[in-house]
């Protein structure tokens, strides 16, 4: 397979770049991002874009791509919906539109969050404003979109959050988080098995549109399965 990463530089792309470098299946790795991962291994490529709102400079880069993962993301802390909803939806929409129509047989893997509103009327602005991406997402003339909605997430392998705020949780939770996860293998997941469930939707599809933790964690025990 050939994939696109958006937002390498993040926890959860940093996670699925790992697994997709690892596997023998994935020839080429594209990352698009306003900056490179710093990563290096033979199939990687990186473009170095600016305005992540406009892809007429990079198309002819674009085409060509079985999987793109799509790993942007903010908080919403402190934004309004108008600042959070460009960010989230007309951002995210930008690139998907642009690959839909480059690249109309991929199969698109988007990192949305537990308690999004799929109905986009609820009091949570994050969560309706997240899901109004989701349904515009699930629009598009893809193979297949995947929504990914994980809840509380692990850093493995030198995964790191962007986010100075998610970064003071991961310190004073590490000695935690592996052992509530054995005890909780369906609300807390790792960024390795977040990389291999999106892998593996990549490959063989998933059961359904919409994956919560627990559908997230039985992708990837079955691409565990797979080897």
């Amino acid at each position: 397979m050939n994939v696109l990463i958006f937002g390498a530089t993040g926890m959860v792309g940093q996670g699925v770049l790992r697994e997709c470098l690892l596997a023998d299946d994935v020839s080429r790795v594209t990352t698009v991002g306003r900056s490179a991962s710093g990563r290096r291994d033979p199939k990687l490529q990186e473009i170095v874009h600016a305005n992540l709102y406009d892809y007429r400079a990079i198309e002819d880069r674009l085409h060509g791509y079985d999987a793109c993962y799509f790993c942007l993301g903010v908080s919403a802390g402190g934004m309004n919906e108008a600042d959070y909803s460009r960010i989230t939806y007309e951002l995210t929409l930008a690139a998907a539109q642009t690959l839909a129509r480059l690249n109309p047989d991929m199969r698109f893997v988007y990192v949305s969050g537990a308690g999004t509103d799929s109905s986009e009327r609820g009091r949570s602005m994050w969560a309706r404003v997240k899901g109004r991406t989701e349904n515009a997402l699930r629009r598009l003339p893809f193979q297949a979109v995947y929504l990914f909605r994980p809840g509380v997430i692990q850093p493995l392998h030198g995964a790191r959050s962007s986010t100075p705020a998610y970064r003071w949780f991961y310190a004073l939770t590490r000695p935690l988080l592996s052992p509530l996860r054995a005890l909780l293998p369906n609300q807390i997941l790792s960024t390795e098995s977040i990389g291999l469930a999106m892998l593996e939707a990549a490959r063989h599809g998933a059961p359904k549109a919409v994956l919560e933790a627990r559908d997230i964690r039985a992708l990837a025990e079955r691409a565990r399965a797979h080897g």
